[in-house]
């Protein structure tokens, strides 16, 4: 029913992009339907924008991105593929050519190209991690079950096998054969080779701010560096190492008879990406890894400010990164330290953003008599404050009245300081809104039980009776309406 409702839109909305010869890819997010298109000056923005199904367009990253809320982009996505015949997935047909970009609109669009597509089942593991959690705090026995282990393949399987779900989605971002990848991820959580930093160290170099750096075992003398824990749950070794493979891939098929292609491709593409991978990919990955997290430690780690002034600036900033798409950069970061670490400091400073901006919505609705805005307020509110999808609130409501997104920013950072001045983590990825309480309980990692759920839950309703204080003493809908 939902479905055949959105195929007259989708139709309409694949004409005034420039029609199916206009539209390289599409895809979606959360909220968004995500177009590359071949020329978007062929776009007709404003008749888009006018039509009842969307909330408002973006231009951002290299995207034409159509922002319909989160409620209905699934159906509109699935109609608009279906009336333009075109691949699901957002993947881009090997002959075609992406129109030019800034350095920093590829960067961002090829992380949220590989993220995106794993974040709903990669925050519902981390849901499930926060309510085992919860349990055994108050059940310690729990643990012991046969329910709690079968449970906790559900929260942890995701995370402990991500270069596999990540080799997946990069592969189809880089071209590469998926199956191809797959075994490339498949490589960097084979058993044997986890097992390896089980034994005795065999040689390490310590470079000080870069990290130390060990070895296992040899391959025909050249020592095999790993992280002591394996590349279990990490990130950017198997990105680059499905990129490297890609490159391998599309080199040799230029070669390669076409009586041995099939199977001798992957051969060479595995053999040589896999081998790469772990003599060289995999120790300057972990190397960036190391200087990146650094970077952060040392802002965080300020004498006194430290945590405060990272926590506030993140919480501040993290709506406007939003809006233009760059908080995808932040993201794996915050993954990578949650899997490497056990906890994050650089995102945990942002839960305030969605409960500030819904409660100020919701002020702005209790106020505003125009039936026509109460119907986008009320479920942008509900949105931002239980579910943390901020798109609708932001583009429909808040950004339009420019006070009230700053007056929402300020309230986020507000809650960035109050978890910046108790030192609050994240110990897990997970739920949005309210379900996003249940990832700053620790399950062990540091011993500090459920002290940074609570800190969570103050600073948000903090951010939010501030926000909805001031917004409904200082909102006049009156004055909005005359300078509309």
């Amino acid at each position: 029913m939902a479905h055949a409702n959105y195929d007259d839109f989708a139709a309409e909305l694949i004409e005034l992009v420039g029609g199916k010869g206009n539209v390289d890819s599409v895809a979606h997010c959360i909220t968004r339907v995500r177009f590359k298109l071949k020329d978007e000056s062929k776009a007709d923005t404003e008749k888009i924008e006018a039509n009842e199904n969307v909330i408002k367009v973006m231009i951002a990253n290299g995207q034409y991105q159509v922002v319909v809320g989160n409620d209905k982009v699934e159906d509109v996505y699935d109609a608009v593929v279906k009336a333009g015949g075109f691949a699901a997935g957002g993947t881009v047909d090997a002959d075609e050519e992406e129109a030019p970009k800034t350095l920093g609109a590829k960067a961002i669009d090829l992380i949220s190209g590989i993220f995106q597509p794993m974040l709903g089942a990669f925050a519902a593991a981390g849901i499930m991690k926060g309510v085992l959690a919860l349990i055994t705090q108050f059940w310690p026995a729990f643990a012991n079950d046969g329910a709690y282990t079968v449970l906790y393949t559900v929260a942890d399987g995701m995370f402990y096998f991500l270069p596999i779900v990540l080799a997946i989605t990069a592969s189809r971002k880089f071209r590469l054969s998926e199956f191809t990848g797959l075994a490339i991820g498949l490589a960097l959580v084979y058993p044997t080779m986890v097992s390896l930093t089980g034994g005795d160290v065999i040689g390490s170099v310590d470079l000080g701010f870069f990290g130390t750096f060990q070895w296992y075992a040899t391959f025909l003398g050249l020592p095999i560096i790993m992280p002591a824990s394996g590349y279990t749950s990490s990130v950017i070794p198997v990105i680059f190492m499905v990129w490297f493979g890609s490159v391998v891939e599309h080199w040799a098929k230029k070669w390669m008879p076409a009586s041995v292609k099939m199977f001798f491709t992957p051969l060479l593409t595995m053999t040589v990406a896999i081998v790469v991978g772990y003599l060289v990919i995999g120790p300057v990955a972990t190397l960036i890894t190391n200087i990146l997290s650094s970077i952060f430690m040392i802002v965080f780690n300020l004498p006194v400010v430290g945590g405060i002034l990272g926590c506030t600036l993140v919480g501040a900033f993290w709506m406007c990164l939003v809006i233009f798409g760059f908080h995808w950069s932040l993201i794996p970061l915050a993954i990578m330290n949650t899997t490497s670490l056990g906890y994050d400091f650089i995102l945990a400073g942002t839960i305030g953003h969605s409960f500030a901006l819904g409660a100020i919505v919701f002020a702005m609705y209790l106020k505003n008599r125009d039936e026509n805005f109460r119907g986008i307020a009320l479920p942008a509110a509900i949105s931002a404050f239980f579910f943390g999808v901020t798109e609708p609130a932001i583009y429909g409501v808040a950004l339009p009245n420019k006070k009230a997104f700053v007056l929402a920013c300020c309230c986020s950072a507000i809650c960035g300081a109050i978890m910046g001045i108790f030192g609050a983590y994240s110990y897990m990825a997970g739920g949005l809104g309210v379900f996003s309480w249940l990832t700053y309980i620790d399950p062990g990692v540091l011993g500090n039980g459920m002290t940074h759920m609570w800190v969570a839950i103050a600073g948000s309703l903090i951010a939010a009776v501030i926000g909805f204080v001031v917004e409904f003493a200082t909102y006049k809908p009156e004055k909005e309406h005359a300078t509309a």
